[in-house]
């Protein structure tokens, strides 16, 4: 027996595992192209010196973020009971919002002074253009397992806080002479502190804000149509038998010897369809049913 949103929910881990994937692996290519390049007539910043750029490191956090879901994506496919654990959710919507703020500076800030082609050419290609939107488009469509909570939302401020903290004392205090930093982005040479200050900060503020906004807009999507699909196909139905089924048929399918609960499967089953049935005698329904099975 298959369940009526196993389709829906597989086709979502598809999706979120190609993304995933892809925003990794395209992290790897531009990152090592940025080690193996020690001279770049237009960009001081090649060799080990690359991991002193925003825009490397965003990168390599959004990079990691998503390997940490590709696991959950792979058992997904393989149960039908794709979810992520609330941490990992909330750890991409920090890390997504680091690499869009650094698309978005790219766009308007840095290729109006150096040029499109430049700023989008090479392993810029994949660090200030490729992974920053496939991050973005993963995570708000894909990643369906929590929904962002405001609190949560302003935690996507810490790696820029941290960063902006870092060049300030590598630029600013230290200064280029004693061994810091130079002005690479401009931000403290081209205008006054204060105003990169003021433009900055407040769009990392306002795209943390919209990412929640794009990403819970798709979980409550997605969760409408499950709904839906949970109504049409077991209004009425004893939830106990069919609980039961369940677990028999995906013992039988995926062979294994330990049973995978979908706790939040079962949950949005008697959610949807008006039953009297406890979560809690759900799940032992299901236990008890694997293990006779």
């Amino acid at each position: 027996m298959k369940d009526p949103a196993i389709r829906s929910n597989r086709m979502q881990c598809f999706f979120a595992l190609i993304g995933a994937a892809v925003v990794a692996v395209c992290v790897i290519i531009g990152v090592t192209m940025n080690l193996v390049t020690l001279y770049d007539e237009n960009f001081d910043h090649m060799g080990i010196r690359t991991f002193c750029m925003f825009t490397v490191n965003s990168n390599i956090l959004a990079g990691l973020s998503m390997m940490l879901c590709l696991p959950y994506t792979i058992d997904g496919l393989r149960t039908g009971n794709y979810h992520l654990p609330d941490w990992v959710v909330v750890l991409m919507h920090i890390t997504v919002t680091a690499v869009a703020l650094t698309f978005l500076v790219s766009l308007f800030i840095l290729a109006p002074v150096k040029g499109f082609v430049l700023i989008f050419t090479g392993s810029r290609f994949f660090l200030h253009g490729v992974c920053p939107v496939l991050s973005i488009v993963t995570y708000c469509c894909f990643i369906n397992s929590h929904m962002i909570r405001i609190k949560e939302a302003w935690l996507g401020m810490i790696p820029v806080l941290v960063y902006a903290v870092v060049y300030i004392v590598m630029v600013v205090v230290i200064g280029e002479a004693n061994g810091g930093w130079e002005d690479f982005y401009g931000f403290a040479t081209r205008v006054p502190l204060w105003v990169s200050a003021a433009v900055i900060l407040p769009a990392a503020c306002g795209i943390a804000l919209l990412l929640r906004m794009g990403h819970n807009a798709c979980c409550r999507r997605r969760r409408e149509k499950d709904a839906e699909l949970y109504r049409q196909a077991y209004g009425g139905a004893d939830l106990r038998k069919v609980i039961a089924e369940m677990a028999r048929s995906q013992k039988r399918e995926l062979k294994l010897k330990n049973p995978t609960i979908p706790v939040q499967m079962i949950g949005y089953m008697i959610e949807n369809t008006g039953s009297d049935l406890a979560l809690d005698e759900g799940t032992r329904i299901y236990f008890e049913a694997w293990m006779e099975g």
